[in-house]
Formats: structure tokens, C-alpha cells, sequence
């Protein structure tokens, strides 16, 4: 086809999204709209997934009239329906599939069921048009995973999180400081007032000659420093809140940094053409973060690329464009058997880093 416009539908976590995309030899963006949850969770602390799940059911007829409306075209413009159909919250996946059925079952259109980490995992192609193979770090509230793209439906996973992703140790972080959620933001804010060299955090797993990580660890070293700092004055002073922010902040960033390091070697192994880094996911709107990226890519010889930061979270835009992917590369399209998985890894050739259960491997 010389011209591609797909409607993408994302709802795995807590935001409500939808997207119109068409590709004609380049790729455009006609519409992407997200409707966010935060207000809806705060007084929770976190994602409740019932709540998540109800909200996505209501809105996501809405979102999607929304972005075909914003976009000036109708049903009868669109080439295909694209929608993340795993992993993540199964209500939530289950609520996005539903909606996408039902409009594939009224139009004829073809569907296409997107991995969710996939559509962070391409997304550099849409904003960046970076040749395969490059090196992707997605790092995000649920996710922590470097890999290597070789094409838009093979992944090789090179290491990642064996506890908490990066977005959940900030999120946990921020409660313990008494700061507000989403913990990534809250967090960077105090730090930068803070002084990231008074808390001696640890930086688990970083001699280790892996790519793999941890962060649980880091998360309780804070705990037992904030208690620490309890007991001497019988209160947290603010600045003591900003510097146990940026002390976590430099570990995190530290760990990833000599993480993605160790994976750029492995991957300027393979020789590539044109050698890139990229890193999505929420994690990656962390200015800290992409600073320190982008210098171990410089190192390396290797081009560094984040996607901005409405990209960067979750959205519906990555899902088309995911969809578009495959419909370029001849892939066959899903039926109305599509089914939700809370479960999904890319490389589904690798070891299971966070167990395995009935329903497959965690990631």
C-alpha cells in the first residue's frame, strides 16, 4: 500500500489513549489524544486496577471519536485498527481489545493486537526514523529492558530489571518521602535542590558483568536513611526530603548509566550501520537520565535519540504507528479470536527474568 492511516487504542495502565497515524512514505501524526488518570488513583498512592479498568471502559468510545474527529476523517478513512492487547493491567487490556473488536466487527476493518512494550520499542522509527539495528533502554513505571531491535517484530533482550522497574522504585520513593505521585516527576523536582552526595545509597548490581538490574534494594537504603534522619531530629526537614531525592535519583542514574555502557558494547559487537541509542518510556523524560545516555552513547560512537516526552509516555500514537510496522513488513493481521495478555515478553526466546506462571512469563 503507498499510502497507510490507522487508528491505534492504548488503555494497559492508566492512561486512556487514542491515535490516528498515516504513513505515505513518511510518517504523520494526524491526531493523538490521552486522557490521564492521575486524579482518579492519587488518594490510592498508586494504580488501582478496578478503577483503572472502569475508566478505561468509559472512555475509550470517546477518546476514539475524539481522535478520528481531530484527525477530519471517518471509520471509512482507516486501513486497519491497531490496539495493545498485552501486556499490562488485564482490565484495562481487556477493555481496549473489546472496544477495538467491536469496531472491527462493524466496519470489516483488520485488526491488529500490539505488544505495548513494542510500541515504545519502535517508536524511535516514527520520531526518529532509526535503521535497524539500534539499542533501545525502555524504562518506565513497569518496565526496565535493553534491547536490541532488529526489526518490528524481533527483539533481543540483553538484560533488564530482576525486581522493580524504574518508574515503580520512583513512585514507591516518592511515598516514603511524602511526596506527590507520579513519583518520577515529584522526585526530579526536590532533586534538584537537593545535594545528591550526602546519602550514601547503594548502586546495586553495578560491578556485576551483566545488563541486568536492581532496584528493590535501593528503594529500602532509602527507607532506612529517611529513618535515620527521623530519629536524629525527630522530623524531615525539606531539605533533607530534596537530598534523599537526589541521592536517589544519582544512584538510579548511575545504575543505568554503567548499565547501558555494559549493552552498548554487546551491541556495537554486532557492528551496525548506522549504531543508535534510543531510550523511551515515562522514566526517560528524567533530564538526569538523558544527560547521563547521552554521554555513554558519545562514548561509544553510537547516536542518542529520546522521543519527546508526549511520546515518551504511554499513548496510542506508538500503537499505530506499531501497527503500521506491521502491515509494512507483510505480517498477517489478527482476527476477532484477538485475544487480552497480561503477559507478553518481546524476546520471547530469554529466560524469564521475573518468574514464570500460568500465564507465561512476566517479562
Amino acid at each position: 500500500m503507498s499510502t497507510l492511516t490507522v487508528l491505534g487504542i492504548e488503555s494497559s495502565c492508566d492512561d486512556t489513549a487514542a491515535a490516528v497515524l498515516r504513513w505515505d512514505g513518511a510518517a504523520r501524526v494526524l491526531s493523538s489524544q490521552v486522557s490521564g488518570q492521575t486524579d482518579l488513583h492519587a488518594a490510592f498512592g498508586g494504580v488501582v486496577p478496578e478503577i483503572a479498568a472502569r475508566a478505561h471502559a468509559e472512555k475509550l468510545d470517546l477518546m476514539v471519536e475524539l481522535a478520528l474527529e481531530t484527525a477530519c476523517i471517518g471509520l471509512d478513512a482507516l486501513d486497519a485498527i491497531a490496539v495493545t492487547s498485552g501486556p499490562g493491567l488485564i482490565g484495562g487490556v481487556v477493555s481496549g481489545v473489546m472496544c477495538a473488536k467491536g469496531l472491527a466487527a462493524a466496519t470489516g476493518l483488520p485488526i491488529l493486537g500490539v505488544n505495548h512494550l513494542a510500541g515504545h520499542a519502535l517508536t524511535p522509527r516514527l520520531t526518529d526514523g532509526l535503521a535497524f539495528p539500534y539499542l533501545m533502554l525502555l524504562v518506565s513505571g513497569g518496565h526496565c529492558q535493553f534491547l536490541v531491535a532488529h526489526g518490528p517484530d524481533s527483539f533481543e533482550r540483553l538484560g533488564g530489571t530482576i525486581d522493580d522497574a524504574p518508574g515503580e522504585a520512583f513512585d514507591k520513593s516518592a511515598r516514603l518521602l511524602g511526596l506527590p505521585q507520579p513519583g518520577g516527576p515529584s522526585i526530579e523536582q526536590a532533586a534538584e535542590q537537593g545535594d545528591e552526595t550526602r546519602f550514601d545509597l547503594p548502586r546495586p548490581l553495578l560491578r556485576e558483568p551483566h545488563c541486568d538490574m536492581s532496584f528493590s534494594g535501593l528503594k529500602t537504603a532509602l527507607l532506612r536513611a529517611r529513618d535515620a534522619v527521623m530519629m536524629e531530629g525527630n522530623r524531615l526537614r525539606r531539605q533533607d526530603v530534596n537530598d534523599l531525592a537526589a541521592g536517589f535519583q544519582a544512584a538510579v542514574r548511575d545504575v543505568l548509566a554503567a548499565k547501558t555502557a555494559r549493552a552498548l558494547e554487546a551491541y556495537m559487537a554486532l557492528s551496525p550501520a548506522e549504531p543508535a541509542l534510543a531510550v523511551a518510556g515515562g522514566v526517560a523524560a528524567n533530564l538526569s537520565l538523558r544527560t547521563a545516555l547521552a554521554a555513554e552513547a558519545e562514548r561509544a560512537g553510537a547516536r542518542f535519540t529520546a522521543p519527546p516526552l508526549a511520546l515518551c509516555t504511554d499513548n496510542a500514537a506508538m500503537i499505530a504507528w506499531a501497527g503500521i510496522e506491521r502491515l509494512r513488513s507483510g505480517a498477517p493481521a489478527d482476527d476477532l479470536t484477538l485475544t487480552a495478555r497480561p503477559r507478553w515478553p518481546l524476546d520471547s526466546s530469554a529466560a524469564p527474568m521475573l518468574g514464570s506462571g500460568k500465564k507465561g512469563a512476566k517479562a
